[in-house]
């Protein structure tokens, strides 16, 4: 992708135009990084960019940005601008094409305000960019009371920033974060979900989750997380502290997830303290169900998908299931472990183990379980359908269902292996 955008660079220079890559691309090349995408920056207007290449998106042709359309890849390219109000602290009221430099001087962070020739390959910084990058510094272009009044998500932005990279907030920009924090939720939820998915799954997602914590935009976006502080857990069984310690201890812990997981490890405790009671020990019965239940109202709060959702509430109320996978009749283990994404809920268990009592024996029984029978064993042919069933003289209802899994239950426990065995068996039980 790099030498599509170069070429955009280079067609709109050959017109008289000045053009530069800008933003998290240059920054990423710096830091040594492949970037995902490339955007650039230039002179020329948005009718000249339409006029100069053959395929464009102009939806944010308002704004001064136009999607280049190059070999599969969207590129955008945006004329330099400066910005007016945010009044509803997303987009600007009115923008102002102006220079390269005016233009970088409106943007977010330091880190993402270089550009970038890919002909001389050379950087231009006006913001002393590439010291933050080599001092690992997040910090604000300008007042960063200004720039979060305009746009209140690069509060999130910074912190996503901050623990992906290792860096540190500047003290000025961290103490504009915390008295701003309340008026994150002005953000849409849609965007903000979109930021808490990159600090769960772009690396270091503790360090993300504590800087959210101390910042105050925990409370203010996810409460229920926030109110895992201080429940205490059963030493036995949690030496390591409280509800939000084993938590935080799992999302350190976390490798390249899919967000579903990232969810799940986030969510899997969430009912705790709901469901806090002390027996003959701390116990919290029933916090899979309930956690299930508020995972679902928190990720449907935050506008997640429905496959999303359904993915996230069965990892969380299936994460005790593990305790009962050895006494498991072996038709039951076979469906426990066929189960869509079990990869995921194994995982999940490892970790929550891992920042508990550390005992993976369960966890190991599963994947030996996994190595010693192989896919056709644990979800084999069915031996029947409804259509022997009709010819048995059955009319189709709710009873198919309960023949065709009972015989499958027999299936799986190995006393019926033909279609014979299952009809004969069929004749005799029905």
């Amino acid at each position: 992708m790099k030498e599509l955008a170069t070429d955009i660079v280079k067609t709109l220079k050959k017109e008289g135009f000045e053009a530069y890559f800008v933003g998290g691309c240059v920054r990423d090349l710096i830091m040594g990084f492949t970037p995902k995408d490339y955007d650039v920056a230039t002179s020329a207007t948005p009718d000249q960019i339409i006029k100069l290449f053959p395929k464009t998106i102009a939806i944010g042709k308002a704004f001064g940005v136009i999607t280049v359309i190059t070999n599969k890849h969207n590129i955008e390219v945006a004329t330099f601008r400066t910005e007016g109000p945010y009044s509803d602290g997303r987009r600007p009221d009115k923008i102002e094409f102006t220079t390269a430099k005016e233009d970088v001087l409106r943007r977010d962070f330091t880190i993402n305000g270089l550009l970038f020739d890919p002909e001389k390959e050379k950087a231009i910084d006006y913001v002393d960019g590439q010291k933050d990058i080599k001092q690992k510094i997040i910090r604000t272009i300008g007042d960063p009371d200004r720039r979060f009044d305009e746009d209140k998500l690069r509060m999130l932005r910074a912190i996503k920033f901050a623990s992906r990279f290792k860096f540190k907030i500047e003290q000025e920009t961290w103490n504009a974060i915390q008295e701003h924090s309340k008026e994150i939720n002005k953000i849409s939820a849609e965007r903000i979900r979109q930021e808490l998915i990159g600090i769960l799954t772009e690396g270091n997602a503790r360090t993300g989750f504590e800087l959210l914590d101390k910042s105050g935009l925990l409370t203010e976006i996810l409460p229920e997380i926030s109110a895992l502080k201080g429940v205490e857990q059963p030493p036995e069984f949690h030496p390591e502290g409280d509800v939000w310690i084993h938590t935080l201890m799992m999302l350190e812990m976390l490798q390249n997830p899919s967000q579903e997981l990232a969810w799940a490890v986030l969510l899997h405790d969430v009912g705790k303290p709901g469901t806090f009671t002390v027996k003959e020990r701390i116990r919290f019965d029933g916090h899979d169900k309930l956690g299930a239940e508020m995972a679902e109202e928190i990720l449907k709060r935050l506008k997640c998908s429905n496959d999303t959702i359904e993915r996230v509430k069965d990892l969380i109320a299936q994460h005790l299931k593990f305790k009962d996978a050895p006494k498991m009749r072996t038709s039951r283990l076979k469906r426990f472990l066929r189960q869509d994404h079990f990869d995921e809920h194994l995982e999940l268990h490892r970790l929550d183990c891992a920042s508990s009592h550390r005992n993976l024996e369960l966890y190991e029984f599963c994947k030996n379980k996994l190595r010693e029978l192989p896919p056709e064993v644990i979800k084999p042919p069915r031996l029947i359908t409804g259509k022997d069933l009709i010819e048995l003289g059955f009319k189709p209802g709710p009873e198919f269902s309960k023949i065709l899994n009972e015989v499958e239950t027999e299936q799986l426990e190995g006393s019926l292996q033909t279609k014979e065995e299952a009809l004969e068996y069929i004749k005799r039980h029905f």
